[in-house]
Parts: structure tokens; C-alpha cells; sequence
């Protein structure tokens, strides 16, 4: 079986919101239509979010377009889906999110191989001034890399 990686939905929302602490790597139960709507491409992640209960993961507000030729198949597009991890690290998420400012979110959508999984971040939400300071640092480097490409142009 080849790993390849083939990227379907990412939460750049998520990375500016929010300091990604660590990554988890988790498989996603789905039915049938769902991972045929997925290969397509119609997936968004970009308001869910990652609740742990009674010691099993699920991530809720993922969107999965309903598939156009799924008829009665099809299931809800933003119904809650169980993420498949061990049950170590899910106790040890469960007590990291107990602490205060920390939560989970889903920051990737990708295929590995034939198998759907998504990537979960355990983030400390950013302030105001965080957002800000990083803003100025991605404008700072924009103009250096823009001032370079001139000079390179020039010479």
C-alpha cells in the first residue's frame, strides 16, 4: 500500500485563531457516499471543531457535500463524526483540554493511501495582539521577499 498523501480540505482559520501545540493523526468513520464526495473535493472544515465524550472523539461542523448520485445513501452533511484513535491518546488529550484555553480542532482533511484521515491540533487560543504581531510578521516578509525578487531582477 503506497503513502501517499493527497491533501483534500485544510483550516488556515484554525492556524490564525489559535497556537498549534501538538498534532494528532486520526482515521474517520464514514459511509460509503461520503468518501466518494470527499475524493471529489467537496469537504470543509472550516467551522468545525473536535469534542472528546464519554471516551470516544468526535468532530462536529465538518462539511461533506451529500454525493450527486447517492440518492437514499446519502447522510447529513454536518452530522457529528467519530474519529478513530487509541484510547491512550484520547485520556490524554481529555486531560490536556481540561486545563483552561485549550481545545481541539481539526486542521487537515487529507488521503493516505486509500484511507481518509484527518489531522487534529491541540491549540491555546491567540489574543487580539497575537493576531496582530503575526500579521506584521507575514507583511514583514512578504516585502523582504518582494525587495529580493527585484533586486534579482535588476542584476
Amino acid at each position: 500500500m503506497s503513502d501517499s498523501v493527497k491533501l483534500i480540505a485544510n483550516n488556515k482559520k484554525a492556524y490564525h485563531d489559535y497556537f498549534i501545540l501538538e498534532k494528532y493523526e486520526a482515521g474517520i468513520e464514514l459511509f460509503g457516499t461520503e468518501v466518494k464526495s470527499i475524493r471529489m473535493g467537496h469537504c470543509s472544515i472550516k467551522e468545525a471543531y473536535v469534542e472528546i465524550s464519554r471516551g470516544e472523539i468526535f468532530v462536529d461542523g465538518m462539511h461533506i457535500a451529500p454525493y450527486e448520485k447517492g440518492n437514499i445513501f446519502n447522510r447529513d452533511p454536518l452530522r457529528k463524526r467519530r474519529l478513530l484513535m487509541h484510547a491512550q491518546e484520547i485520556r490524554k488529550l481529555q486531560q490536556k483540554i481540561k486545563e483552561k484555553g485549550f481545545t481541539l480542532v481539526p486542521l487537515q482533511v487529507y488521503f493516505k493511501g486509500s484511507l481518509v484521515k484527518v489531522e487534529v491540533g491541540l491549540a491555546k487560543g491567540k489574543k487580539l495582539y497575537d493576531k496582530r504581531a503575526d500579521i506584521a510578521k507575514k507583511d514583514m516578509k512578504r516585502e523582504a521577499e518582494r525587495d529580493f525578487k527585484v533586486r534579482n531582477l535588476d542584476a
